[in-house]
């Protein structure tokens, strides 16, 4: 009898492994596998590239000198050793201690003695050169990071960076939109997941995702044009404004409803039947039910649903630029009433990405000090939503719960 001899597991090799057990390579899973990965590495090379010019504008915007035309122009020609400039009376202010720019030349004010201005020439390593008669003057400006959260007035023309005024508008949108879209989004996602037939949810729910891809501008337009009268009409036109945040607020809600309930209610759908059948069993009613045992279980989907939509609504931009108001409800503590003014939602008042829509609309140029001002803004509206993500996935981590 012949003797046959059998080899381990650790003793095969590659070289003897059967042609039909040996790994084929796919070319076709291959190329998908290499555009997947090719796909993430783009997503997050973009993410860090806008999140890398939000930041480095926004350090510019802080660091930088901006010049602002005071409207003077000189009135006699200097050369390159005159110390004493003959301004037009006319323009803004100039003190000592300021710096100013003729040309491509900086100086630094010394004296000011009504229209005659003496100055050091050549500063910050500039090289003095003539100037001839009609020159313009403009005065150099940094923006005081202490001033932005110390003041409450927004006006980049005027050097003035209290970015109160646009926060609170912001923040008034978006809580006005939380108290219209949280609750009957929450309801609807209920019904949807534990009263509807699967008849009818299959009808509204897609009929709810038809409400979501609505372009937001026509959702501005109806802010304006029907919400506004029928405040104006409930409230009073004295007392409301044509361009006001509770009517953006309210449509803004309005548009993040299917956000909220379409995520609330693939969280509640994905609580397993168990937990409901136990419930039924011990006698609880289908409310019972659906509010005290199914809605607790799915907290950790429902706070994400939350905090999504009010990221959205906090980044929502064509409504509030056209319901909200075109300007910074600019005020004074202690001389503007709180609730009669400041935080009055019947007023009209400005959001901060309303802002960056009209500034960056208009005749804007480039590393302006008004252009510089909208990556700030931007990157604190990117701080304010980090936040918010950060506190909501600690708190779905921690209230997450597990179904086998």
């Amino acid at each position: 009898m012949a003797a046959h001899t059998q080899l381990s597991p650790s003793t095969t090799t590659s070289s003897n492994t059967p042609q039909a057990l040996r790994k084929k390579r796919r070319w076709g899973e291959t190329i998908i596998q290499t555009s997947l990965f090719a796909c993430g590495v783009l997503s997050i090379f973009t993410t860090v590239a806008i999140v890398f010019i939000l930041v480095k504008e926004s350090v510019n915007f802080f660091t930088r000198q901006q010049w602002e035309n005071t409207n003077k122009r000189i009135t006699a020609v200097i050369d390159e050793t005159t110390t004493q400039l003959e301004t037009s009376a006319a323009g803004a202010a100039v003190t000592a201690g300021d710096v100013i720019r003729l040309g491509e030349e900086i100086m630094l004010v010394t004296d000011v003695n009504d229209s005659i201005i003496l100055v050091e020439r050549g500063a910050q390593e500039t090289t003095a050169v003539p100037h001839q008669p009609g020159a313009e003057l403009f005065r150099g400006r940094r923006v005081n990071p202490l001033a932005i959260i110390t003041t409450s007035t927004w006006a980049p023309q005027l050097n003035q960076f209290g970015i109160w005024p646009l926060l609170l508008a912001t923040l008034e949108v978006s809580v006005i939109a939380m108290f219209v879209a949280l609750p009957l989004g929450l309801a609807t996602a209920v019904y949807l997941s534990e009263y509807a037939s699967e008849q009818v949810r299959g009808i509204l729910k897609p009929t709810l995702e038809i409400l979501a891809g609505i372009p937001t501008v026509v959702f501005g337009y109806f802010a304006l044009t029907f919400v506004t009268p029928l405040i104006r009409t409930l409230f009073g036109a004295d007392s409301v404004q044509i361009f006001n945040v509770l009517s953006a607020g309210i449509v803004v809600g309005i548009l993040i409803i299917p956000l909220v309930s379409s995520m609330s209610e693939d969280a509640l759908h994905a609580v397993p039947n168990a937990l409901r059948e136990a419930a039924y069993g011990l006698g609880a009613t289908k409310l019972e039910t659906s509010l005290r045992i199914v809605v607790p279980a799915a907290l950790s989907g429902i706070t994400a649903a939350f905090v999504v939509s009010i990221s959205r609504a906090v980044g929502e931009t064509m409504i509030v630029a056209i319901a909200a108001g075109s300007g910074p409800k600019n005020f004074q503590l202690g001389k503007d009433g709180l609730f009669s003014y400041v935080l009055n939602p019947l007023l009209a008042a400005e959001t901060m990405t309303g802002h960056i829509v009209r500034i960056s609309g208009g005749d804007l140029s480039y590393d302006s000090i008004d252009y510089n001002s909208l990556f700030a803004i931007g990157l604190m509206l990117f701080v304010m939503t980090l936040l918010l993500n950060v506190v909501a996935r600690r708190f779905v981590t921690r209230y997450r719960e597990v179904y086998e």
